[in-house]
């Protein structure tokens, strides 16, 4: 039986010399490939070409791949040891019936980096292990100097490509930002939320289903942030708020939007949690981009070998961009925000003695102070801090919490000593006669003229008159897009319509419903008040509490000639407020 050699046939009929048998014995080997991340690659599509390149190497050299390692998600500025799959061939090279004598590499600028071909080569050495570079278009020889030098320029390569593709990536989002104002994703800031801004104007990302994402108010919290900057502008510290808000039961962030925090607690608010909010410029409604950035440190400065770590860390000042124009809703204006980061930077610059810029605020305690948030001093201007002692009560107003350079420090005495029992006896005789028949009618004459207040109806016309031009602006807006306007033309428009919006709308709800009381109620309130003045100094510390809160007294101490100028400013309203429940 004759045996056709159809290779001879065809090559005779197509003209072409057969080259001469070539040796084949590469035997059995294993592939190692890397997928940066998978968000931006497709680690199926990756390690399919990769396995490809790998496999025309040495398939026609005899070779077959029969083990895989491939790692996803790994940079490749981590060393061999630190990479999952990487680490996994490292330690099969120790074991002798691993089922493979070499390795191929998909593409060796992916899987080495810097120097680490140099650290790896000599383990690969030890255990007889050949190593296939497609670069090389073979084995690499240990003994060829070009060899040698070839695989340190692809190391340099790889670092080079590396830190080329961040530079670009950072210049073009500085660039977006700083002209557009364009969201760079992640998590919105505590107060927005992430919505569809429309088509996304890179063509080709737009033919694939790309969306732009802006960024919109969250009425709920965007209400809580501007309530934590005026908060801190009246004098609260960052644990004060924390505490102020917790008591109120307001949400904490990860407890408001759980999905983009679940990496947190929700355990409440921090006062960690305040000083973010406090220090992020973006609730000016201007885009900053770059205010923290990635760094690698050495895992181990004794072992450089052991390679780089990334940590987040703040971003040098000459990094940050903030887009030319506004480019979401603001939520605090400008001066509010540089009054609040004056005011950090002011405290921050005295250390411990920086508290004195903030004021005393209500810690929880076991005992009752009455005149606790009431008395000032009028040298520094702040809040006396109650100083329990074992035979009295005293409250003092120390020197040393005093900013340094502070002009009060001049005149200040180290520590102003004030006795509760000096202030408390002739204060309530004090009301007393305010509230005694003898002055009744004097009294709720100042009363009566001190309710009258149409600041809140005013207000309140101000604020719907503001929403209604805002949803205006919001409906004409909305009827050019469907008319078939570009929506990306409308979108610093339209988010300063919303912002305006629900700024007036969270005016409107925070407004109190004011109900002046006449005449007769005031003569009740007076008599009630007259009736309990009698009996004041044997009064519980917490009846006298509520009742200097009620009459919203303000003491002010002049130490240098002991004198108190005591003010009431009773609450002559009705105030309506919503609270949580209900019945």
């Amino acid at each position: 039986m004759t045996v056709t050699d159809d290779w001879s046939v065809l090559d005779d009929l197509l003209g072409v010399e057969a080259e001469p048998d070539i040796v084949t014995g590469v035997g059995d080997l294993a592939f190692y490939g890397r997928c940066s991340t998978e968000d931006n690659q497709d680690p199926e599509t990756s390690l399919g070409w990769q396995s490809g390149n790998a496999s025309k190497l040495v398939e026609p050299l005899g070779g077959r791949i029969v083990a895989n390692y491939f790692d996803v998600g790994q940079s490749r500025s981590v060393p061999w040891e630190r990479r999952e799959q990487a680490s996994q061939l490292l330690r099969d090279l120790r074991n002798p019936n691993r089922g493979w004598s070499g390795i191929v590499l998909g593409e060796g600028t992916r899987c080495f980096f810097g120097n680490q071909f140099s650290l790896t080569a000599p383990k690969l050495a030890h255990a007889k292990v050949q190593l296939w570079v497609p670069e090389l278009g073979g084995v690499y020889d240990p003994l060829n100097a070009s060899h040698k030098m070839l695989m340190s320029v692809l190391g340099g390569m790889s670092e080079s490509e590396r830190q080329h593709v961040q530079a670009r990536v950072r210049a073009a989002m500085d660039a977006q930002v700083l002209s557009e104002g364009r969201f760079q994703g992640g998590r919105a800031p505590y107060g927005y939320k992430v919505v569809d801004g429309g088509e996304h104007p890179n063509p080709r990302k737009a033919q694939e289903g790309y969306r732009l994402r802006i960024m919109v108010l969250d009425d709920f919290a965007a209400a809580i942030v501007e309530r934590i900057f005026e908060l801190y502008l009246a004098g609260l510290g960052d644990r004060a708020i924390a505490r102020r808000l917790n008591a109120d039961g307001v949400p904490c962030p990860s407890a408001h939007t759980p999905r983009q925090n679940r990496h947190r607690l929700a355990d409440g608010w921090q006062s960690s949690t305040v000083k973010a909010i406090l220090d992020n410029p973006r609730y000016t409604g201007y885009a900053f981009f770059g205010r923290w950035e990635r760094t690698e440190m050495l895992l181990d400065p004794e072992d450089v070998a052991a390679g780089v770590v990334t940590r987040f860390r703040r971003a040098d000042q000459s990094r940050i961009v903030r887009s030319r124009r506004p480019a979401h809703p603001a939520i605090v204006s400008v001066e509010t925000f540089t009054q609040a980061a004056l005011r950090r930077r002011s405290r921050a610059a005295g250390g411990r003695r920086g508290q004195s810029k903030l004021e005393r605020s209500g810690r929880p305690t076991t005992k009752v102070y009455p005149m606790k948030g009431h008395l000032r001093c009028t040298i520094c201007g702040r809040k006396f801090e109650s100083a329990p002692r074992k035979h009295a009560m005293y409250y003092r107003c120390p020197s040393r919490t005093l900013a340094p350079g502070s002009p009060a420090l001049a005149s200040h005495p180290p520590t102003v000593y004030l006795p509760e029992s000096a202030v408390m006896e002739p204060l309530n005789e004090w009301i007393a006669q305010v509230f005694s028949p003898e002055y009744r009618q004097e009294t709720i004459a100042q009363l009566l003229d001190a309710g009258e207040d149409t600041s809140a109806s005013v207000r309140t016309q101000q604020a719907e008159a503001r929403a209604s031009e805002a949803q205006t602006k919001i409906r004409r807006y909305t009827a050019s897009i469907e008319a078939g306007v570009d929506p990306t033309i409308l979108v610093d428009a339209l988010n300063a319509a919303q912002a305006e919006l629900s700024a007036a709308r969270a005016e409107l709800a925070n407004l109190p419903q004011v109900v002046t009381l006449d005449a007769e109620a005031i003569a009740t309130m007076v008599d009630q008040l007259g009736a309990m003045a009698a009996a004041l100094n044997a009064a519980e510390p917490q009846d006298l509490a509520d009742l200097y809160e009620a009459l919203r007294l303000d003491l002010k101490y002049d130490a240098e000639q002991d004198l108190i100028e005591v003010t009431a400013r009773p609450t002559l309203r009705v105030n309506s407020a919503r609270v949580r429940g209900g019945t």
